[in-house]
């Protein structure tokens, strides 16, 4: 397992291209707790809620940023949190798709959250029970063909954020 800085140094070192699914409805990420409180007080979020700098560190680079968020409607707290900052994320060249189990069925996804860097390296990642970040498991070069294929398939299938948004939000 990898965690904090050296986890971090994966999206200052890919070249070209980085993929996430997501799968959790809560995340328990010490650094947003404020900011999830902010929010959820109908405060103001202020100008990186509108222009996310840590994806425009990548995308200004020219490299692509992607997530497939897989939910169950209807959202939790921290869902409505999270959706509420993609639009700021896409501003900043991240392109985001979601699927709604509740909406439709896919089948042959798994039930944890991973990224794939480059087409080439998988990582695993775990969480605590309450969605606290334990590490990325660096998954074995043979296990790359079942996560590109858990990635294209969860393309396929997600509907654009803007799409989802504008009847959910």
């Amino acid at each position: 397992m990898i965690t904090g800085e050296e986890f971090g140094a994966l999206f200052e070192n890919f070249e070209r291209t980085a993929f996430r699914l997501e799968t959790l409805d809560e995340y328990d990420i010490e650094e947003e707790r404020e900011e999830i409180a902010r929010f959820l007080s109908g405060a103001d979020m202020g100008p990186e809620w509108a222009d996310n700098p840590w994806v425009r560190s990548m995308t200004d680079k020219g490299k692509q940023v992607s997530r497939v968020h897989v939910l169950r409607s209807p959202l939790t707290e921290y869902l409505r949190y999270e959706l509420s900052a993609y639009p700021g994320n896409i501003k900043a060249g991240e392109s985001i798709g979601i699927i709604d189990l509740t909406e439709h069925s896919v089948t042959g996804l798994p039930d944890h959250d991973f990224w794939i860097f480059d087409d080439r390296d998988v990582y695993r990642m775990h969480y605590t029970e309450t969605g606290a970040f334990v590490g990325g498991e660096p998954m074995p070069p043979g296990a790359l063909t079942e996560y590109r294929s858990y990635r294209d398939r969860a393309l396929a299938a997600a509907v654009p954020f803007a799409a989802y948004w504008e009847r959910h939000r």
